[in-house]
């Protein structure tokens, strides 16, 4: 538990971190607006609980995100774990020895993405303007899927150690690329879907988990291979959200057709019966 004198330490911190933002908004409120907050009492409270909010969020990113990434990483490159206790540098390089840690980057991008608060706000209110066209489970999972991909090739990266600017580059040209086909409603919607999935659940652990595993992995450099897994956090949704419209669109038009197929035998009975 962390003592009274670092609670206090980071509530100071936090306080002096988020004043500029209060200031800011006041000043405009006041000399420009130039009309009073509505609410001022309730504005006033929800700052407190904002500022206990983020000191609590970050005691326990100290205390237990961190800590939690960091030991799964090493816990999952250890040799014995591996079956490469003895093994010499190349034979335990091979990316195919970290199946099991796929997998957990995998997992562990999809669930908290899946309890993203940011995203669950974003898939709400896409899917209230749009009508119901668009579904929050469906758009949550897409974007889930995508960061869960990014997460698991990022771990893949950091395994081989390939520098990450050419995975990168070749995924923002898939991007390009399927900007001109996808559905045009969808695009701006599938570009946001890239950062509201690096907020407060997601961040924390997978810079832990990448910082981790370039602590653990022979030959690797935190600095250099441990960072940029929230890249591949916020490109892989924009290709799978704009994946997913794709396939619905193709899905719809074929429903039409199949439709329009049954609906033409009972056209031509029709005219012979009037004939």
């Amino acid at each position: 538990m962390p003592s009274l004198d670092q609670m206090l330490a980071v509530l100071l911190s936090t306080l002096r971190d988020v004043m500029p933002i209060a200031v800011i908004l006041t000043v405009f409120q006041v000399f420009v607006i130039r009309r009073a907050v509505p609410n001022l009492g309730q504005v006033l409270a929800g700052f407190v609980y904002v500022v206990i909010g983020l000191t609590l969020f970050l005691i326990g990113l100290e205390q237990a995100l961190f800590p939690v990434g960091r030991t799964m990483a090493g816990q999952f490159t250890d040799p014995e774990f591996l079956g490469l206790a003895g093994a010499e540098g190349g034979e335990a390089h091979h990316w195919m020895s970290y199946l099991w840690l796929y997998l957990f980057a995998f997992s562990i991008g999809f669930s908290t993405t899946i309890a993203e608060p940011a995203l669950i706000a974003v898939a709400h209110k896409a899917n209230s303007l749009s009508g119901g066209a668009i579904g929050q489970t469906g758009l949550r999972i897409a974007v889930a899927i995508g960061v869960a991909l990014g997460i698991t090739l990022g771990v893949y990266r950091i395994v081989i150690g390939f520098p990450i600017h050419y995975f990168i580059i070749a995924g923002y040209i898939v991007v390009v690329v399927q900007t001109f086909f996808a559905p045009k409603s969808i695009v701006p919607l599938a570009y946001d879907s890239g950062g509201v999935t690096t907020s407060t659940v997601t961040v924390p652990l997978v810079a832990a988990l990448g910082l981790g595993l370039a602590e653990n992995i022979p030959g690797r450099n935190p600095l250099v291979d441990g960072f940029g897994l929230i890249a591949f956090a916020s490109l892989f949704p924009i290709i799978s959200v704009m994946t997913y419209a794709q396939l619905s669109e193709w899905r719809a038009r074929r429903v039409l057709t199949k439709n329009a197929d049954e609906s033409k035998p009972n056209d031509e009975e029709r005219s012979q019966g009037e004939q």
